[in-house]
């Protein structure tokens, strides 16, 4: 992403003075997929991160991997870590004969901090199993033993079978090939494409046809949002209070959300800090006409401490879409 191809979308304020600005770029889609409002570029080239998780999964049960709802959603999650995130993730191995000691993602503490103080009271250290990706690499262990692919640590090379669908898939869901493919923060491909691509992508799921594996995606996440993030977190909050739509945070500041009748968002913070995302997102939705009355004001909030108290908040700049 070039720094040309972003515009200041957000600072923040502490006591009521402005303190720090954002830059970011943000598109939104309208119902019939043309861009209805955008900031910045929206052919911008990013790495979704995580965002990617809900289109690799739709690969995934493209291949053949067949999980229940709850299961699934967790393959689209980076989760919390919570006791109820590391019994899925076993689970899912369980379903393919394999335990957490096949998993090679990126070993880690949860990203909970009680369920991270409670692994350090007793003792614990980090494991692959209580990082955040683990949902998404034990289903993509569980469809390498569907398909008969090896289920060793070459799962996570590009060049792999499980990665080759993944990659071969995105141009039906995104409209683009990969213009990238590197290596995550979990060790898995990641891969590269333009802002608008990555919202074309979520609209594609959000909006498919029953039966389809795009659908049996979409409608795990939607029945079960406590387990694409956690409790408190604001995609969880999100996805619960806004009846049909799909979305995923990813690292460095992505943000996608779609919704069944068409109306899709994507946006990035260009210096990858997440506290300017939730308002982002927000500004989007209202941008867009989305009922959002039922959503837990903390999915949008991001305040500004002081002493351990709230001192001010991240603000979107006034008119960035339209408002």
């Amino acid at each position: 992403m070039h720094p040309t191809e972003m515009v200041p979308v957000a600072y923040t304020v502490r006591n009521g003075i402005e303190e720090s600005y954002h830059d970011g770029a943000v598109v939104c889609l309208e119902r019939d997929g043309s861009v209805a409002f955008s900031a910045g570029s929206p052919n911008s080239i990013i790495f979704p991160r995580s965002s990617m998780k809900p289109m690799q999964a739709t690969a995934m049960v493209t291949a053949g991997l067949r999980l229940p709802p709850r299961l699934l959603a967790l393959v689209c999650a980076s989760h919390d870590g919570r006791p109820e995130h590391l019994q899925a993730a076993r689970e899912i191995l369980a379903s393919a004969g394999l335990n957490e000691s096949a998993l090679c993602n990126t070993i880690d503490f949860p990203l909970d901090d009680a369920a991270a103080r409670d692994v350090v009271r007793a003792g614990g250290v980090p494991t692959s199993l209580q990082m955040n990706c683990s949902g998404k690499h034990s289903g993509m262990l569980a469809t390498c033993v569907t398909c008969a692919w090896p289920h060793d640590e070459s799962y996570l090379n590009p060049d792999h079978p499980l990665q080759r669908r993944i990659t071969e898939l995105l141009p039906e869901l995104t409209g683009e090939a990969a213009a990238h493919i590197v290596i995550d923060g979990c060790g898995a491909p990641a891969h590269a494409m333009s802002l608008v691509g990555l919202a074309r992508g979520f609209r594609t799921i959000a909006m498919a046809d029953d039966g389809t594996p795009a659908r049996i995606v979409a409608d795990a996440m939607r029945m079960h949002p406590e387990m694409v993030g956690g409790p408190t977190r604001d995609v969880t909050l999100l996805i619960s209070g806004v009846a049909g739509l799909i979305a995923k945070d990813g690292a460095e500041g992505v943000y996608a959300a779609a919704l069944p009748d068409g109306r899709a968002i994507a946006l990035k913070i260009a210096d990858g800090a997440n506290r300017a995302r939730p308002p982002l997102m927000r500004a989007a939705l209202v941008a867009l006409g989305v009922d959002i009355s039922q959503v837990d004001i903390r999915a949008f909030e991001s305040p500004i401490f002081g002493h351990g108290k709230v001192v001010g908040q991240v603000r979107i700049l006034d008119n960035l879409l339209g408002s």
